[in-house]
């Protein structure tokens, strides 16, 4: 009977053993696994919702006003070195360093005294020689001398005649005058000085109106009409003036594939002096366009590109650009209304690389 009773006994306790140790142990085995399973599945689920964050601009069309921006310079309407045409020495000088001066006011004058004298033998000479042609001619109506006698005669005063007006004209040229009405510049000779024709005197500028040249990129040539107006500003001046284009260069620069325009503005107060640098922009017109943000493009070696998020990844996409403003530029081709476009984090950006929006930019 006492074996029996220990069978009994050792059989209740590897049921106990069974029932309390085993099997907690192996359901706490599983939980565990089912844990750890469920936080892998957790992170793999946000690992594929997480990916770059960057920020988004939604690419849209505008009315965009079609101007071309580009830099000037302010030219005088005319410009000339006073020079002398003769040789001497200058007896008068009449320049007011930076004043005004009229259109055939006298600048500077020379030394004729030789020529004076030259030129009062000749007018004896021909007074003469006509009083002597005179006579010769009524001998010649009663016959008294020969035709040849007498055309001799009326040659030597023509000849003297020709003579004399040689000689007037060298005396002019004695005479600087000024050409044309403007701003006279800085002296540099004094009175008393020789000069010769390649000694310049002094400069005159026309100041009223001025010219402004600047150049656009060839591809606008067909939009740039005579008679059309730009805006245009200097430095350290905000107010915007206005000019008219007055003429166009009939070719392009083979170099800079750039066209020259010139235009005209009027400048009463002398505000705009000549060699002042401008900032010029030109109307062509308004158009439907997308502006997208000038730091979003990436500049390659074949030209440009950007990167779009699709299907939250980023895809590459090769653009070709427009017209530019302070912040934005013009996408001719590449992109569409709505693509979304990344703006952010560009360095760290390659094509297919996971993206999630971080902000939506305006």
């Amino acid at each position: 009977m006492r074996p029996l009773l220990i069978i009994v006994v050792i059989i209740l306790g590897l049921f106990l053993f069974k029932t309390f140790y085993l099997d907690a142990e192996h359901t706490d085995g599983i939980g565990a696994e089912n844990t750890s399973s469920t936080a892998v599945g957790k992170d793999q689920a946000s690992s594929k919702q997480t990916g770059l964050a960057v920020d988004i601009y939604v690419a849209k069309e505008v009315i965009q006003s079609n101007t071309i921006f580009a830099s000037g310079t302010v030219m005088p309407n005319e410009e000339v070195e006073i020079k002398s045409e003769a040789s001497g020495r200058l007896i008068e000088l009449n320049i007011n360093e930076g004043g005004y001066i009229k259109k055939g006011t006298v600048i500077a004058r020379l030394n004729d005294a030789d020529l004076q004298s030259q030129l009062k033998k000749l007018q004896y000479q021909e007074e003469l020689a006509a009083q002597t042609s005179a006579r010769l001619q009524k001998l010649v109506e009663i016959d008294a001398i020969s035709k040849e006698e007498y055309d001799m005669a009326a040659n030597t005063v023509n000849t003297l005649s020709a003579d004399k007006e040689f000689l007037q004209v060298q005396v002019e040229k004695t005479t600087i005058r000024a050409p044309f009405s403007g701003m006279m510049g800085l002296k540099n000779i004094s009175t008393g000085a020789y000069i010769t024709p390649n000694v310049v005197i002094s400069n005159l500028v026309q100041t009223n109106p001025v010219k402004i040249d600047f150049s656009v990129p060839e591809k606008y040539a067909q939009k740039i009409k005579r008679g059309q107006s730009i805006n245009f500003t200097i430095d350290g001046d905000d107010q915007v003036e206005s000019a008219k284009i007055i003429a166009i260069d009939p070719k392009v620069d083979q170099d800079l594939r750039t066209l020259k325009i010139r235009a005209q503005a009027s400048n009463p107060s002398g505000k705009y002096l000549p060699g002042m640098f401008v900032r010029v922009e030109m109307p062509i017109g308004s158009i439907n366009s997308i502006m997208i943000p000038t730091e979003s493009i990436i500049p390659i070696l074949k030209g440009k590109k950007v990167y779009v998020m699709k299907n939250e990844k980023a895809k590459e996409v090769i653009i070709t650009t427009g017209l530019r403003t302070d912040s934005d530029i013009q996408v001719e081709s590449g992109l569409n209304a709505g693509d979304s476009l990344i703006v952010s984090a560009l360095m760290s950006v390659k094509d297919g690389t996971a993206v999630s929006v971080r902000s939506i930019l305006e």
